[in-house]
């Protein structure tokens, strides 16, 4: 009898083992103010991204993918938790932190056995430890080199490659003399044909490309260690470039991102994916593919149906996808902390967005604002943010101007077939009256249903929570506040 139990422990041992050999490898690669549609695969003329590409072409391609908040610290939490942000706390703004009482993909990964590690901005940014957690909520930090060379060869991996590219600064011209066609590189309809429009766009275009070179130099190592086929490669961005109307805003070109996953041995090659998916996705998908339990509180759900991988649990895809924004930086008033609370569901056709509190500025006040860029501090600095202001005045540019700053109406609807760009308001049109409030019947079902402070009997504290970057302390106190 005990040699038989011996012989049984011995047998679910090398199962067991086997099964964690065949368990996948996750090598999830995420750019920084990435968006949509900057790659080869998706049409751009100027940019190129063969890695991006030859991943698209080797795997899945999603044409309608979106983050859950166009913020870096909000839309990272909310993929590193599988939850729309705004379920998050603290988590659903920038520079904030992380209740370790969300469940969290790369530690439920490294609780199944996985070795996990992170490189450059993964997590954030923010202050992890303020709220309890006592390591980077991504793992260990260090080059993927010496992950790659330092990992136990008989666990299965979850990496987090982040950059810092393509945030800004950028050295400027540096796209031009890279030798980019500068009469080549489309301008968004929101903004003048100006060449220093052009020529920032391209800037921006240059660190795509270094990002996308990074991507290429990790895919080796894998493909070195002969594990390419059994890892799953995810790259993607937080959220759109950082321009104004785009980073920060609920907009196409601010909330959709790229998004292409390749798992040689188990996703069919050259599959084009046009339903709606959200980065809240993500998790889920990870965690069904390594076996372990995907938590209820998710709000997002595996995309391996979808994929082909496994049997659909439920219908590919969403008709609508949901999703806003509460603070990214402190961008009012000095010395008040509000943020620009808003909302969006986008469908095949249309795109609905409710500003919670319309008196409040949607790039930020013109000037006395809490945060130290002051002039529409909620749009990062740059040359086409400078050239627009510069110009201000002149008739010709003053609707641009007021595209990307003026305060904003309380319902916004755009016909994304007639209008991609989203640049033309039709909410206010009595022949579009019943379309409205269809979207908006369905957005507020989906905010309650999923526990949306802002749309539920609970406090919405997001104003209230701190603002966990050093540099506004010690600019708050220079100033005396």
């Amino acid at each position: 009898m005990f040699r038989q139990a011996v012989m049984l422990c011995v047998l679910c041992a090398l199962t067991g083992n086997l099964l964690a050999d065949e368990r996948p490898n996750i090598l999830f690669c995420m750019a920084d103010d990435w968006g949509w549609p900057h790659a080869g695969v998706y049409g751009d003329p100027v940019v190129e991204t063969p890695t991006f590409d030859d991943l698209a072409r080797q795997g899945v391609l999603f044409d309608r993918a979106y983050i859950s908040s166009p913020s870096c610290t909000p839309s990272r939490n909310a993929i590193l938790t599988g939850q729309q942000f705004y379920r998050l706390g603290q988590g659903a703004n920038l520079h904030s932190s992380l209740d370790p009482a969300h469940p969290n993909f790369m530690f439920l990964l490294r609780d199944a056995g996985y070795q996990i590690g992170h490189w450059r901005k993964a997590w954030g940014p923010g202050d992890h430890t303020a709220l309890g957690y006592k390591e980077h909520p991504c793992g260990p930090g260090s080059k993927f080199t010496k992950f790659m060379k330092q990992r136990d060869a008989d666990k299965p991996f979850c990496f987090w490659f982040g950059t810092s590219d393509p945030h800004r600064p950028y050295k400027k011209g540096s796209g031009g003399e890279s030798g980019m066609d500068l009469a080549k590189v489309p301008v968004p309809s929101f903004y003048p044909d100006k060449p220093e429009i052009r020529s920032d766009i391209a800037d921006y275009y240059f660190e795509v490309q270094r990002w996308d070179s990074d991507v290429a130099a990790a895919i080796r190592l894998i493909e070195e260690a002969g594990e390419l086929e059994n890892t799953i490669i995810v790259m993607t961005g937080d959220h759109g470039m950082p321009f104004p109307r785009c980073k920060g805003n609920l907009y196409d070109w601010g909330s959709r991102v790229p998004l292409a996953i390749r798992w040689g041995k188990k996703i069919n090659p050259g599959q084009q994916f046009e339903e709606f998916v959200s980065l809240t996705d993500l998790a889920p998908t990870f965690l069904q593919a390594a076996g372990v339990p995907i938590p209820e509180e998710m709000t997002g759900h595996s995309l391996l149906g979808e994929m082909g991988v496994e049997e659909p649990s439920q219908p590919a895809g969403r008709e609508f996808v949901v999703y806003g924004r509460e603070r990214h930086v402190p961008a009012q008033k000095i010395p008040t902390m509000d943020g620009y609370p808003a909302r969006a569901i986008r469908t095949d056709r249309w795109l609905l967005i409710l500003n919670v509190d319309p008196e409040r500025w949607p790039a930020g006040v013109p000037e006395g604002a809490t945060h130290p860029i002051d002039k529409y501090a909620d749009c990062d600095d740059g040359p086409t943010k400078q050239w627009l202001i510069a110009h201000q005045d002149d008739p010709d540019v003053a609707p641009y101007y007021a595209l990307c700053f003026a305060k904003r109406p309380p319902v916004e609807l755009y016909d994304c077939q007639a209008d991609p760009d989203q640049v033309h308001n039709l909410a206010d049109d009595p022949a579009h009256a019943e379309t409205v409030e269809q979207l908006r019947g369905q957005l507020v079902k989906y905010l309650e249903s999923t526990g949306d402070p802002r749309f539920t009997d609970g406090d919405a504290p997001f104003d209230g929570y701190p603002y966990r970057a050093k540099y506004l302390k010690s600019y708050l106190e220079k100033n005396g506040y």
